[in-house]
């Protein structure tokens, strides 16, 4: 492993999967049929159990280069060998089609010849079960069969099947086209078929980008940032999940290896912000028929994790795999929805809030009962004096955390907006008094001996996540309380690179060792709060040099090396990206493509 860790891969997918693509064209991770299934390619976290498929040139000696089409979740890798040149092209295919997005489990692959004739080998070991059933092969005429998987898997393909199966090198003297689908296969002509869907799915890529209003500052990184947002919403149920990955670690071998592929609260109304910030607003409706049908089914405590289909059972289980680089244990499933996290029902409320208050959109308010809305209300009552583990999810420690009162605070502000909206004096008068006793919580974590606010009430540990207090407008930004709390948790928990520790004390699993890479967007943005503009373009500028080499964000990072850890790429971390460019735009921004 060299001194700086990247992911070195690209991700696909069409809000039904998402894949993973390495620069030797290899599928290093897809789980089918759902973002929580098992693997059928997982080589991310075991070589040997992990299954593969590649497409790259015979031999050792080549060099590739990996892109995206401009404006898409098309990823291209080229490769250069003695031989010749050649492409492959990775997509999943997503249009509208009779009045419905088409997406189904199907990877296409394109393999382009650009120069000489190069000899290259496919590999497709799928596997089932987190790599604990191989399949068997059966040969069709002009495809591969894999059975059982839990469904039929097949690789269509106008490659030799012979070469496919016997995994044989061949002459590229040709563009080939190979299909692979989960249930119902490919019956249609193969060839005219993926082209059709190539260009179809580019437009719709390249038009939901062209509907996106998003300035001029780092332009580039927020279409890439929210192109990658987007792939992570479940368009069948409207969950949205915070990684596609699981068992990334934090940094190596420090045993934080976590399954994200569930939706959180906390992150899904971040994920929404960063999204509705650009007006994209297809997301938050999706979302709300999600949100309305847990509240449907949850008639007391809300859980802080669901799975995409609503399931708050998520035991967690140890899988017996090798791990990312060796690094165990992998994990699957979560803890956390056994978790008491409070801060959920604020940020419920603030989900909702723009159904009410946005006049764009129309009669949606009725998805929100007045019940639903004085239960979270009554939830946030509840909860006020309770400790909780808080955002960052302490398995062993229960605390009165700032960040929840945070949230109090800001959902019963969102509720009185919804309950002066709707004229319902009733709810107005809980939300302020809700508000004020919030605040009064939010104070009492304030350390006068450090001039900031604290992790906890009672406590002295500093957290980044209280850097919200300035960008939710709870602190006013130029008060000279402001001023030197932001200057303490700079002082404690900001690196000399600019990275930002989420905090500094020890938790279940000892000290922390790689910075969170939102917190640092949480600064650019409380800079920007305040008036600091050069300062937050310049750090802002100095966090481009984390993503990889296609712009794509990991969960943590190593200070001193600058590695990617964590689970990738991260919703967090992208969410983090956008609003604090959106944030600068609101100051600076221009349109400097009008004549003056």
């Amino acid at each position: 492993m060299s001194l700086k860790h990247r992911y070195r891969c690209g991700i696909i997918g069409n809000c039904a999967f998402i894949a993973h693509i390495d620069e030797s064209a290899d599928v290093n991770w897809l789980c089918w049929p759902r973002f929580d299934s098992s693997f059928i390619f997982g080589n991310l976290l075991d070589s040997k159990r992990g299954g593969s498929f590649y497409i790259r040139p015979e031999g050792e000696n080549f060099l590739s280069h990996q892109t995206y089409l401009q404006n898409t979740n098309v990823l291209v890798t080229e490769f250069h060998a003695a031989d010749g040149k050649f492409r492959v092209i990775d997509f999943a295919p997503r249009f509208l089609q009779f009045e419905r997005y088409f997406k189904p489990l199907m990877l296409c692959r394109k393999i382009e010849l650009l120069e000489g004739h190069p000899r290259i080998r496919i590999v497709c070991q799928p596997r089932g079960e987190y790599g604990q059933t191989t399949p068997e092969v059966q040969v069709g005429s002009n495809h591969v069969r894999y059975s059982g998987l839990g469904a039929q898997v097949r690789l269509t393909a106008n490659v030799p099947i012979t070469y496919l199966v016997q995994e044989q090198p061949f002459v590229l003297n040709e563009t080939r086209y190979l299909v692979m689908t989960w249930g119902a296969p490919l019956e249609a002509p193969l060839e005219a078929t993926c082209e059709d869907f190539l260009r179809k799915t580019i437009n719709y890529w390249r038009l939901w980008v062209l509907r996106c209003s998003i300035g001029n500052f780092f332009q580039d990184a927020v279409i890439r940032s929210a192109l990658a947002l987007k792939l992570h919403q479940y368009d069948d149920t409207g969950a949205i999940i915070a990684s596609a990955t699981t068992s990334l670690p934090e940094h190596p071998h420090s045993g934080r290896t976590w399954d994200y592929r569930y939706c959180w609260m906390r992150d899904a109304y971040y994920t929404l912000t960063a999204l509705n910030n650009i007006s994209q607003f297809e997301e938050l409706e999706l979302y709300a028929s999600y949100l309305q049908n847990i509240a449907t089914s949850e008639h007391g405590r809300y859980r802080p994790v669901y799975s995409i289909s609503g399931d708050h059972n998520l035991t967690e289980k140890t899988l017996s795999l090798d791990g990312y680089l060796g690094n165990q244990p992998v994990r699957i499933g979560n803890q956390a929805s056994l978790h008491i996290q409070n801060d959920v029902y604020g940020q419920m409320l603030v989900s909702i809030l723009r159904f009410y208050v946005d006049r764009r959109f129309i009669g949606n308010h009725s998805l929100y009962s007045k019940k639903l809305i004085h239960h979270l209300l009554s939830c946030i009552e509840s909860t006020m004096e309770e400790p909780d583990a808080g955002l960052w999810e302490f398995r062993n420690r229960a605390q009165k955390h700032c960040y929840t009162f945070l949230f109090h605070w800001a959902g019963s502000a969102a509720a009185e907006r919804i309950g002066v909206a709707s004229q319902n004096l009733e709810m107005v008068r809980l939300a302020r008094k809700l508000k004020s006793l919030a605040a009064n919580q939010i104070e009492s974590a304030y350390n006068p001996t450090l001039q900031a606010y604290t992790q906890s009430v009672g406590g002295e540990n500093l957290d980044a996540s209280l850097l919200q207090l300035i960008t939710m407008n709870y602190l006013e930004p130029q008060s000279p309380k402001t001023v030197a709390h932001l200057s303490r948790l700079e002082k404690e928990l900001m690196t000399p690179e600019g990275l930002f520790f989420r905090y500094k004390h020890q938790d279940d699993l000892g000290k922390p060792e790689s910075t969170f890479l939102v917190c640092s967007y949480w600064y650019v943005e409380a800079l920007a709060c305040m008036g600091r503009i050069d300062e937050a373009m310049s750090h802002f500028e100095n966090l481009q040099q984390y993503g990889n080499h296609l712009g794509l964000l990991s969960e943590d990072v190593d200070a001193s090396t600058g590695s990617q850890w964590g689970n990738f790429p991260q919703t967090y971390s992208h969410v983090g990206l956008m609003n604090a460019a959106f944030r600068i735009t609101r100051k600076i921004d221009r349109p400097d493509f009008l004549i003056s």
